[in-house]
């Protein structure tokens, strides 16, 4: 992967590179089976999992990686 096209943390204004994929779905919206994603720095990991938690939302939080980019919320 290219430096430009390098996955960012998902919160809001950090440029930091991800190192975690915190997969969720909302159950309202999406088939059982499906998982966005959202990328989160290791500043992040804890801030956007526990926004995802509190909702019901958040799946699984496992280390990113860059080959595996299916899902992600862009």
């Amino acid at each position: 992967m290219s430096d430009e096209l390098d996955p960012l943390c998902s919160a809001k204004g950090c440029q930091q590179p991800a190192t975690w994929a915190h997969r969720w779905n909302n159950p309202k919206l999406h088939t059982p089976e499906r998982r966005k994603v959202w990328l989160a720095c290791d500043d992040h990991r804890a801030s956007l999992g526990d926004f995802l938690t509190a909702r019901g939302f958040l799946r699984e939080t496992v280390p990113f990686d860059p080959d595996q980019t299916e899902g992600l919320a862009v």
